[in-house]
């Protein structure tokens, strides 16, 4: 009877955690339980990403109705919108990892005030970003290897997409900065909004509604902006209605150049870790086009989404990590945050395990919702089998990655990035791909082996300890 009792206790307990999590209630990270914290953090973090991942899959969904070279289009374009993403995520980890800082030393004024700062970094490089997507949207194509007739259907999508980058960054770079103070429901609300709005309007834009002609491949397009650029709104209302300790004011977006310095010191290698990986998938594209044509392709890209719709979730336990150990450094609390890191790290190789054994099984219906075109559900397939491979390093070394990012100390990460992706994975995926004659398949292969050596580095970086001398 008591262990019923004792259980009956542990779901309650973990039960009034979740509601706490999701309301987003008031928790110092610096103290008590670091299970509870990870608990608290997680939840919301991975709902976060759960949603941004469902962009893509949802894109996939209705897309995938319109034909491979419409497929095509939007794997082709989403691997160059990695790019971008690359950018987002960079930034926003300067911006957890100094609004973190600040939270922990309980100086609230200055993690608004520094958030604040990242915010007019990215408006800065967007203008670029999106004059390069507008003007350049054909090209951007033809580079990756697609067909005239993709080139031709497809460069209006990538035009929008990539045109309208603005709320790209903006939605990535200001969960950033809720992450960092705590307020991960927030963050977590923001891509509720933005992906309900998408799933809505995607249906609509693409095919109609009533006496409405919807846009084809376009309309998938409008119907992502548009609801990022929602989810965006939310987010703005929240930073100046002020919730928890973040309240930004008109006065925390005069210029400032130390804290600028220091968010580009943070951000661009942060920044150009996240663009390493981004150009190694850029390059595994091309070259599975090129060795398999549109067929693969449009199976590489379905296997892809789904690899990213669980991948992304993981990613948001790490960022829980991130979060801890930046407002634990902050504290004076070096210790707290290791312990923290290792037990989020044992979490997450837990469930990208449980992940892996379901694409090994199930690799074939999950390709099957999307496509029941043989060539494409064959390559779809046997790319998700073998990607999963490696899930279990997956999980501990985003966790890893995620906790130098946190403490500030990118560059060990981005070190790491640049040697894994572009001196061992590239010039392996060519070896197999091209010399061995494997195919697509060898391009395939490169990606579990890369990662889990990745995995095992940054564990061994993440032991030696630097990252807790870090000055942020």
């Amino acid at each position: 009877m008591s262990q019923v009792t004792t259980l009956t206790n542990r779901f309650f307990t973990l039960w009034s955690l979740i509601k706490r999590s999701l309301r987003g209630d008031e928790y110092d990270y610096t103290k008590g339980s670091i299970r509870q914290a990870i608990i608290l953090l997680a939840i919301p973090m991975i709902l976060e990403l759960s949603l941004e991942s469902v962009f893509a899959v949802v894109d996939m969904f209705f897309v995938g109705k319109l034909g491979e070279n419409a497929i095509a289009t939007v794997g082709l374009t989403e691997s160059v919108a990695a790019i971008v993403y690359s950018i987002a995520i960079g930034l926003s980890a300067a911006a957890t990892a100094m609004v973190a800082r600040r939270t922990g030393e309980k100086n609230e004024e200055e993690a608004s005030h520094a958030g604040a700062q990242t915010i007019i970094l990215s408006l800065l490089i967007t203008i670029l970003i999106s004059t390069i997507g507008i003007v350049y949207a054909a090209d951007i194509l033809r580079l990756m290897g697609a067909n005239a007739d993709v080139v031709r259907d497809g460069a209006i999508f990538t035009r929008i997409l990539l045109g309208g980058s603005v709320v790209i960054i903006l939605i990535f770079l200001i969960n950033g900065i809720f992450r960092g103070a705590g307020n991960a429901a927030i963050a977590m609300r923001s891509l509720w909004i933005a992906s309900i709005c998408n799933i809505v309007f995607c249906p609509i834009f693409i095919y109609g509604l009533g006496p409405f002609q919807g846009f084809g491949l376009k309309g998938a397009a409008i119907a992502t902006t548009i609801g990022r650029g929602i989810g965006v709104c939310y987010q703005v209302y929240h930073l100046r209605r002020g919730t928890s300790n973040i309240r930004m004011r008109l006065s925390h977006f005069k210029l400032d150049w130390t804290l600028l310095k220091t968010s580009i010191k943070i951000g661009w290698p942060a920044t150009f870790q996240f663009l390493i990986a981004s150009g190694s998938w850029i390059v595994l594209a091309a070259l599975v086009a090129q060795s398999g044509g549109t067929s693969a392709t449009a199976g590489y890209q379905v296997a892809l989404r789904n690899v990213v719709f669980f991948i992304l979730p993981a990613w948001g336990l790490s960022n829980a990590a991130a979060t801890l150990v930046g407002q634990n450094l902050g504290a004076k609390q070096p210790e707290r945050a290791e312990r923290s890191v290792l037990l989020t790290a044992r979490y997450n190789a837990i469930f990208m395990t449980a992940v892996m054994l379901l694409f090994v099984c199930f690799a074939g219906p999950i390709i099957g919702v999307y496509t029941n075109d043989f060539a494409v559900h064959k390559t779809g397939t046997l790319a998700l089998r073998i990607i999963a491979c490696g899930y279990s390093f997956y999980g501990v070394g985003m966790v890893m990655a995620q906790a130098l990012n946190g403490a500030g100390d990118t560059k060990t990460a981005t070190l790491i990035n640049l040697f894994g992706f572009w001196i061992f994975q590239i010039p392996f995926a060519f070896f197999l791909t091209k010399w061995a004659n494997m195919g697509a398949t060898g391009s395939f292969i490169s990606i579990p082996v890369a990662e889990s050596l990745m995995a095992v580095a940054s564990f061994i970086f993440f032991k030696r300890g630097k990252w807790k001398t870090v000055v942020v």
